[in-house]
């Protein structure tokens, strides 16, 4: 089987070899011409591939060394996701190509375990998720989704006292009752407008419980009041696939850095929600969303994308730094959307706001417009697409926290340099009026 560029997806380039093992593309030939790894010729005769299995053999035997970064740059090994110019692969295999055969829990469990199970659901612990529906239940009428997430995730770490129990069997189990919690949590759409307390959720069963329904299933009523249909909750099953991680973004290098303190996995998840709030982050899809319905009340994208020109901002669900072209997540999403009947709207304006903006600026569609397309055209909130990001990451910041705990603790603690005023100095002065205590 090859995949669409003609190459053997079991194989790798000369540059994917040289970031799994941590070196220089020109150590990588090194080692071929020591024996240590046998190359192939490319397709066209460009290159050379490697055999993914081969080298990762060969990147257990010469050690988990930190990868060459470039200038100014900070890198270290990670074995969960290669981002090339154009794809994106979950431990090897290309992510829209599993998200397509695939759903969210299936894809999460074979990162963490390496094991596939597609009969696989998560079910929430009665006890943690009664904790985090009163937390989340105390917070104020215009907590955003991401403020009930946080709070989730402090209550069912307060109701699993093992949590700091860090083999590999406990964080898993921890993390398949986590992630139906921070669902279970959120108030349903429906209900939150009509004042009513949240329910049992199928969702609750015990471990293993055949009638469990899928995540998609259950977080669709927390984003919206419309009834489900299928083409649209495999949308969003996909998304969730699709965002479980993405190479070392912001929030999962803040959650690294929490497991390598070896904070336990809720605390973990904690660190990733913190930064994931941004709005550069996973806040950024709710700009698109609102950016993508002024294209449909305007009835085009000209004038809205002029507004953002003039203002000087960029315009949201363009671009993004890791890829030359359209971002693959959002082309995928694109396709299925297509299917989505009420979405043809949203889907004609985000295609118009691309077209327009094209004409000053060669940007391509980026994940967040289509969980804007998505959202939009469902009738979610504009921070829908944060809370699916939200969800879809934690099941990241748990594979990499099962990363982190086998390092070596407190590696990842960068030295600072100091640009303040040389010492000594004289003490400060107590500013005028101020008073000093005894």
């Amino acid at each position: 089987m090859t995949d669409r560029d003609g190459r053997d997806p079991g194989r790798l380039t000369t540059r994917e070899t040289a970031e799994l093992l941590g070196v220089k593309p020109e150590t990588v030939y090194a080692y071929v011409s020591r024996g240590q790894l046998s190359s192939r010729r490319a397709p066209g005769g460009r290159g050379s591939t490697f055999d993914a299995d081969e080298v990762r053999a060969l990147a257990g035997r010469t050690g988990r060394r930190e990868p060459v970064a470039a200038a100014g740059e900070f890198a270290f090994r990670t074995g969960i996701t290669l981002i090339g110019p154009a794809r994106y692969c979950y431990r090897g295999v290309d992510a829209v190509e599993l998200a397509g055969q695939y759903g969210f829990e299936a894809v999460a469990e074979w990162l963490w375990t390496g094991e596939l199970r597609p009969e696989t659901r998560f079910t929430a612990p009665p006890e943690a998720l009664a904790a985090a529906r009163r937390a989340v239940g105390a917070l104020p009428a215009h907590s955003g989704p991401t403020d009930r997430l946080r709070v989730a995730v402090v209550a069912a770490a307060a109701a699993d006292p093992l949590r700091y129990d860090l083999a590999p069997s406990s964080v898993l189990g921890g993390a398949r009752g986590l992630i139906p919690t921070l669902v279970d949590a959120l108030p349903e759409i429906g209900r939150a407008e009509a004042g009513a307390a949240p329910g049992t959720d199928a969702g609750t069963a015990g471990p293993g419980a055949a009638a469990a329904p899928r995540l998609a299933d259950r977080l669709w009523p927390r984003l919206t009041a419309r009834p489900a249909d299928p083409a649209a909750l495999h949308v969003l099953d996909t998304a969730l696939t699709l965002l479980i991680d993405h190479d070392l973004a912001a929030s999962t290098l803040a959650a690294r850095v929490a497991a390598s303190a070896r904070a336990h996995p809720y605390a973990v998840v904690s660190a990733g929600l913190g930064v994931l709030e941004g709005p550069l982050h996973g806040a950024a899809s709710g700009q698109a969303h609102r950016m993508l319905a002024d294209v449909v009340e305007r009835g085009g994208a000209v004038p809205v994308v002029a507004e953002h020109l003039r203002a000087g901002r960029p315009v949201p669900g363009l671009g993004h730094r890791l890829y030359t072209g359209e971002d693959p997540r959002a082309r995928a999403l694109f396709a299925l959307l297509e299917r989505v009947g009420h979405a043809s709207a949203a889907l004609e304006a985000a295609r118009d706001v691309v077209a327009v903006t094209a004409r000053h600026q060669p940007l391509h569609a980026n994940v967040d417009l289509a969980l804007a397309v998505l959202s939009v055209s469902c009738g979610m909130p504009a921070e829908a697409g944060e809370t699916v990001f939200a969800v879809a990451r934690t099941a990241g910041w748990i594979a990499h926290a099962l990363e982190e705990y086998a390092e070596r603790p407190l590696r990842l603690r960068p030295t600072g340099q100091y640009t303040g005023p040389p010492p000594p100095q004289p003490l400060p002065r107590p500013a005028t009026g101020a008073r000093v205590m005894p």
